[in-house]
């Protein structure tokens, strides 16, 4: 990357945006968003007098490593940390599934600051066009989930208003236009939606009238994930039934990976929520985190030998998340799941008609 022409908030952010297409811990490319964030706040006189006088270190946020990316970037010079990670960059995250993934129109899962997400709203907006998405379904969890700040009702009414100030900025079409980064037009379309927690009676973590508003409902299951099977078959499939749910999210909850540990699969009758989700057109998410890859292979195949419907979705909390499509894109291919039944590969208005046609 050349940056003669960049600032060094812009190359600290496209540092942290690399390290977590890398799946980097979480804490190092906060460090370099809160530098960026620092760094755009002070604007580059402040910058170059601060590095100056050898002061860039008392810096809130700003530690010796994003302090040398500062200082490399006020010089002209490309930081060798940066070079690196474009040199990683290069390379596909993963193999297999291009065709799918080509097919591939936007991301139905994804959070925002708003609940655990890392950036705000127009930052993942801006980074899904730059991968070249149609639209992006904004599904922040719900107030169950306190942990990840989950949204009340009042702050989900709040986030819609959000939603329809930037399609107000950055106009709206039936096929893609919508709003970009700082009020900037871009060809993409941004949804409304919720990851909304499957309570432990099956029950969704929402006001029902609110979920009538949104165009995407991803509904998972994350609490009390070690129920015996017949029970959590149960919760499932009563969630299932529900009009306002579209997507299955992370199906068993397991994690194989990553600096939460691991978990093994929740306990269902896999047949029978397969069946119902075929039954009530509810798509099966492809989870494409690297710590997740849910469903299990086997799993997937039932899946797909049932007939049902799938959604390959990243369920990022960064815009370099946002990348990792390929890795859901693969397994879809090994597993043979038939193109036209991919949801996210339909034109926004096919996939709208779908979403709204059982609430309605």
């Amino acid at each position: 990357m050349d940056t003669g022409e960049l600032d060094p908030a812009t190359v600290l952010r496209r540092i942290a945006y690399l390290l977590e297409r890398a799946s980097a811990e979480t804490y190092r490319a906060r460090a370099f968003r809160t530098a960026a964030d620092t760094a755009e706040r002070l604007g580059i006189d402040e910058l170059r007098r601060c590095a100056a006088i050898g002061t860039l270190t008392d810096l809130a946020g700003v530690g010796k490593r994003t302090a040398g990316v500062i200082t490399d970037v006020l010089a002209g010079r490309v930081p060798d940390y940066l070079a690196g990670l474009e040199r990683d960059a290069a390379r596909p995250v993963a193999t297999g599934g291009e065709t799918i993934r080509a097919a591939l129109q936007g991301d139905l899962h994804l959070h925002s600051d708003w609940s655990d997400g890392a950036s705000p709203i127009q930052e993942m907006l801006t980074a899904a066009a730059e991968l070249g998405h149609r639209y992006l379904a904004l599904t922040d969890h719900s107030p169950h989930l306190t942990v990840a700040h989950g949204l009340t009702a009042g702050r989900l009414r709040e986030q819609l208003a959000v939603i329809a100030e930037l399609a107000a900025v950055g106009g709206d079409a039936e096929d893609g236009a919508g709003a970009g980064d700082r009020g900037v037009r871009s060809p993409i379309r941004l949804l409304t939606g919720i990851e909304v927690d499957i309570l432990e009676d099956g029950a969704l973590d929402q006001d029902p009238a609110l979920l009538d508003r949104l165009d995407v409902v991803v509904a998972s299951v994350h609490s009390k994930l070690r129920m015996s099977s017949a029970p959590m078959t149960r919760r499932m499939i009563t969630a299932l039934a529900d009009p306002h749910v579209d997507i299955l999210g992370h199906v068993t909850g397991r994690l194989i990976t990553g600096d939460r540990g691991t978990r093994p699969e929740s306990e269902f009758d896999a047949g029978l929520v397969f069946e119902a989700c075929a039954h009530f057109g509810v798509a099966v998410e492809i989870n494409c985190r690297p710590e997740r890859l849910d469903p299990p292979m086997r799993l997937l195949r039932e899946a797909v030998e049932i007939g049902c419907l799938f959604s390959i979705d990243t369920d990022a909390h960064a815009p370099g998340q946002l990348t990792w499509q390929p890795y859901g894109c693969a397994r879809a291919q090994e597993a043979g799941v038939p193109l036209d039944r991919i949801v996210n590969t339909w034109s926004v208005a096919d996939l709208l008609a779908w979403t709204h046609r059982r609430a309605s």
